[in-house]
């Protein structure tokens, strides 16, 4: 299951450098490419604002 970015992402660029496959795009609010995601949660480890979580 890969991981999605909400609206309380304020795009302070912490998750960027952590996703080991760079399925993570920038822009007002971050994304994160579902093909591409690994599951691997490093991302949501970071998130100062937690908003990043796994896909329902």
């Amino acid at each position: 299951m890969a991981y999605k970015i909400s609206d309380k992402c304020v795009a302070c660029g912490s998750c960027i450098d952590q996703c080991p496959v760079g399925a993570i795009s920038a822009g007002d609010i971050y994304t994160i490419d579902a093909d591409s995601c690994v599951d691997c949660g490093s991302c949501a480890s970071v998130c100062p604002q937690e908003a990043i979580a796994p896909a329902e």
